[in-house]
């Protein structure tokens, strides 16, 4: 019997259906590594860095009771977040991310910081940024010298009513401490206009506020555009916000690693760095932003700031009782 062979035309068409399935099956494959992350939050130089066949969700992680945050976030191979929200995080859905780089990339700061966490959770958290929160100071350049010096200049009475703090009481209570008057608690919250996170650049430019504490990255751009505004670092140090990478895929480990060496280059580090966002690498570039000489601290934390700034460790159930307790109390004239 003949055999029926494929004529020339059967067999390209056959060769054409081949190619589209293997470019579909491509494609699908890429789709499927999806990176969550609430995108208001960080900066455009970070943004532009993650890889481009990387699916980007936006979540917004302070609605995480919202259903659509929730199928994102369990959707997502990778997460960006920063320390404030990890509470929030199911450590079980996640896998061991530090045994995917060398030992030595992280700095002293970020592997002091990882300590203060639960073992299970020490190995699935990879510090990828470090922002410090600035002082931003409206139409009163007075004010600098005082609040480049101290976190005393917060209780001027002048100020009564004009601070935008941060929607956070631990940041408002570790601010107190750092204050050397009685009662610092309660006297600060007399000073507040409101507490707002996202917003608070909004509401100091719209509004009669004359200072805001905001973390870096989310106010630089409009320091470079409003002459009313002032940054300042106070020496005394200022609250660090942590941000971190978090995987649940055991594939595409090549494309993970390659981007975080990517973030080690120095035209990216500047890029960072000028967009409020500091890259806890041991990099000697990297550990040159934290060194800046007060004298030509016209923009940046000075090396004073980074010495004196401070975390926020996990809390234990005994440890966030007593930061409530404390709360509370200060609300008692």
């Amino acid at each position: 019997m003949p055999k029926n062979y494929p004529t020339r035309r059967q067999f390209l068409n056959y060769g054409k259906l081949s190619l589209l399935f293997f470019l579909n099956s491509c494609s699908n494959s890429l789709k499927k590594f999806k990176i969550g992350f609430q995108s208001s939050i960080y900066p455009k130089s970070l943004k532009d860095t993650l890889p481009a066949i990387w699916q980007k969700e936006n979540i917004n992680f302070s609605k995480l009771k919202l259903e659509k945050n929730k199928i994102k976030l369990s959707n997502s191979d990778f997460i960006l977040v920063n320390d404030g929200w990890l509470n929030s995080i199911d450590f079980t859905s996640f896998q061991n991310i530090n045994n995917l780089f060398s030992n030595d990339i992280l700095d002293n700061r970020s592997r002091d910081f990882l300590k203060s966490f639960k073992e299970y959770q020490r190995d699935k958290l990879f510090p990828v940024g470090v922002v410090p929160y600035a002082v931003i100071i409206k139409n009163n350049k007075d004010l600098i010298y005082d609040a480049s010096n101290s976190w005393d200049f917060l209780l001027d009475e002048k100020l009564k009513g004009k601070i935008i703090f941060p929607q956070s009481p631990r940041i408002l209570i570790s601010i107190s401490k750092k204050i050397s008057v009685k009662n610092s608690l309660s006297k600060l919250k007399e000073q507040a206009m409101l507490f707002e996170d996202k917003n608070s650049i909004n509401w100091l430019i719209n509004s009669p506020a004359s200072v805001a504490i905001i973390p870096f990255s989310l106010c630089e751009k409009y320091l470079r555009v409003d002459s009313r505004l002032s940054i300042v670092f106070p020496n005394k140090g200022v609250p660090l916000m942590w941000n971190f990478l978090l995987t649940k895929s055991k594939n595409n480990n090549i494309v993970l690693t390659d981007w975080i060496k990517s973030l080690d280059k120095r035209s990216t580090i500047d890029k960072l760095a000028n967009q409020g966002w500091y890259l806890p690498f041991k990099n000697k570039y990297s550990q040159e932003k934290y060194n800046i000489k007060i004298e030509k601290n016209n923009y940046g934390p000075s090396k004073n700031c980074w010495e004196n700034s401070w975390s926020f460790s996990p809390l234990n159930k005994e440890e966030q009782l007593s930061l409530e307790k404390l709360w509370n109390q200060s609300l008692t004239p």
